[in-house]
């Protein structure tokens, strides 16, 4: 983990929020995909993939603790909230259950975001479809993911449009 005797830059901050992100969504995937608790993946989080180095990728970077735990947290305890404005974003035929794994991981993760943060929704979208981009690159997912989460966004915050 980063030493905390360091001072922090802006950047490096938007970087540890930017993983603590994708983490996010990769937990919420692997929690759904093994049926692990929230206090068994975020462990296992902290203590394998924040600042792991592996052969095969590299480093990984530091994520933000914090946002990550808030994030899986909040995904989980309004999952049912998250769930239903996605799927009136989505188009009838396609349910949140239809989707693919990842991008409901994804879509909860937002969510919960949107629905309980101070981040302004645009940044939010933002990072999200960014990503999608990373596990989509060569796909239209970052576009649906962009559509979903302007419609989840103008009805978590109708405020900040």
């Amino acid at each position: 983990m980063t030493n905390t005797d360091a001072p922090i830059s802006g950047n490096q901050k938007r970087k540890m929020k930017s993983a603590a992100r994708l983490y996010a969504v990769q937990a919420l995937y692997q929690m759904e995909q093994r049926g692990q608790t929230i206090d068994q993946v975020v462990l296992e989080f902290l203590d394998f993939r924040f600042g792991a180095t592996y052969e095969e990728e590299g480093e990984m970077i530091e994520g933000d603790v914090d946002l990550f735990r808030k994030l899986v947290s909040d995904a989980v305890n309004y999952q049912a909230r998250i769930d239903q404005m996605t799927d009136r974003a989505l188009v009838a035929k396609w349910p949140i259950a239809r989707i693919d794994p990842t991008l409901r991981g994804l879509f909860r993760a937002a969510g919960a975001e949107l629905i309980n943060s101070d981040t302004p929704p645009k940044v939010v979208i933002s990072e999200f479809v960014d990503i999608a981009r990373a596990f989509f690159p060569e796909g239209k997912e970052p576009k649906f993911v962009n559509a979903v989460l302007d419609h989840v966004a103008r009805e978590a915050r109708p405020e900040a449009f």
